[in-house]
Parts: structure tokens; C-alpha cells; sequence
């Protein structure tokens, strides 16, 4: 008697190869000029600047005392490990990823997430490898931000959260709401320690990936200036993208963001 596959397995290997072939011919999707450093328009409106500016002060001790020299070690750690916890931080939230692409109404970046989220979970051991680059599948990312600026609504005035850093209005409205959706639920204890450990590598993996430009920033006479107009820029620049509807690569050269957009 022949050896049947079992159903559930052959299911799940059918799925992956069709979300692979779909994602593949997604990630072909025209994408703002490669290595293009085009900037897009953006306004800083900070009435309560004295307020921002106390709480940056705070902000800036926790980093300085903290969040800094864990970075630093960090970097400091073999380049594979790394790449691991990037990786999987990336991974964990793809599905947030997911939801912005479909509220801001591009399926073909829906598809692609998707895509890349079951092959890197599955293939890529949790999202330790990243399975879906080597296969062309390129990542992007989206936020509540963005998505509220896809929708035209207004960046509003700047304001600093402990913590978090700068924003305006329109990004610390969509801040708040991605702590409140959790796509996985929280009825698993897996779930919930994945959670924890995406959490802590996210904040030092995140402040690691931005030690070059804020390095860089404090070294500018007004260094709560300079972070808050670098963001803005930044994030002009990530709704320009998501109008764009485009997966776009990373270009260092072109890299003007902040530690508190990671």
C-alpha cells in the first residue's frame, strides 16, 4: 500500500509554495526610484516645546544611563546573533505589518507580508532566518502612522513621549493604538513569552540599528532639534512610501530617521 502524505502537512507545504509564488510576483512592485535619496515635504509645529523639551531631558537620561550602553554591547555581539534577533523582531510583527497594508487598501503588500510572515515562521524557525529575502521577497514596513497619513489625515503638533521619544500627534494617536491590537491574543503562554522576548530585543535592537545617527545628532548645538526635525523627515518620508505602495529597501545613504521611529 502507498504511503500517503498526511493532509495537514501536505496542506501547509501547499500554501507556503502558493503564498511564495504570489508574494514573489508582489515584490516586483514598482518602488520609488531605487537608490533615490529624494526627500519628501514636512512641517514641525511644537507650541508646547518647553513641555517636549522636560521630558526629552528625562528621556535622554534613561538613554544615556541605559538603553545606549545595552545598545552598545549589543553591537558588540557576533554578527549572526544579531541578524537573529533582527530577524525575529521583524517577524513577530509582520502582522501588524499586515493589518496597515490592508487598511491602507494595497493587497498587493498585504500579499507580500503574508508571504514572508508563514515561509519565515515556518522555514526561517520563527523568524530567526530570514527565508523570504534569500527568495527575493523584500520587506517593508507600515504602522498606524502611516496608515492614518495614506488617509490624509494631519501630522498635528509634536509631542514627546517618555519613553518613546518624538512624534506628532497623527504617529504617538497611532503609538497608542498598536500597544492596544495584539493579533495574537494573549490565551498562550508560548505567545505571550514570545511577546516579551520581541519586546526587549525590539528596544535594543531598534536603539542599536539607530546609534550611528544619533551619535551623529548630538553632536548638532541643539540636539532636541535636530532628533525631532530628523524624524519628522523620517516619517514624511515613510507616509510618502505608503501612498507610494511600494516595497522599498532600505538605502543607508539615505537613512535620516530617529532612534524613537524604530
Amino acid at each position: 500500500m502507498p504511503i500517503t502524505k498526511p493532509a495537514p502537512l501536505f496542506v501547509r507545504s501547499t500554501v507556503v509554495v502558493v503564498l511564495t509564488a504570489l508574494a514573489s510576483g508582489c515584490s516586483s512592485t514598482p518602488a520609488a526610484k531605487p537608490g533615490s535619496c529624494e526627500s519628501a515635504n514636512y512641517t514641525v509645529h511644537d507650541p508646547a516645546e518647553p513641555v517636549n523639551r522636560g521630558i526629552f531631558a528625562f528621556n535622554r537620561t534613561v538613554d544615556d544611563y541605559a538603553l545606549a550602553p545595552v545598545a552598545r554591547g549589543y553591537r558588540k555581539l557576533p554578527e549572526t546573533f544579531q541578524a537573529g534577533v533582527h530577524n525575529f523582531v521583524a517577524n513577530f510583527g509582520e502582522p501588524k505589518v499586515f493589518i496597515n497594508d490592508l487598511l491602507q487598501g494595497n493587497a498587493q503588500r498585504s500579499v507580500n507580508t503574508l508571504g514572508r510572515f508563514v515561509i519565515n515562521t515556518t522555514a526561517g524557525i520563527v523568524g530567526l532566518i530570514d527565508v523570504s529575502g534569500k527568495l527575493g521577497i523584500e520587506r517593508h514596513k507600515a504602522d498606524f502612522g502611516q496608515t492614518f497619513g495614506v488617509w490624509n489625515v494631519a501630522p498635528g503638533p509634536i509631542v514627546e513621549l517618555p519613553l518613546l521619544g518624538s512624534a506628532n500627534l497623527r504617529d504617538a494617536t497611532g503609538e497608542v493604538l498598536s500597544f492596544a491590537v495584539d493579533p495574537f491574543g494573549d490565551n498562550s503562554s508560548t505567545v505571550e513569552t514570545l511577546g516579551t522576548i520581541n519586546t526587549v530585543g525590539g528596544v535594543v535592537d531598534g536603539r542599536a540599528e539607530a546609534l550611528p545617527l544619533t551619535d551623529q545628532l548630538q553632536a548638532e548645538p541643539d540636539y532636541y532639534v535636530a532628533l525631532r526635525d530628523a524624524t519628522a523627515q523620517r516619517r514624511a518620508d515613510f507616509v510618502a512610501q505608503g501612498k507610494l505602495g511600494a516595497v522599498v529597501q532600505d538605502n543607508p545613504q539615505c537613512e535620516n530617521g530617529a532612534a524613537a521611529d524604530e
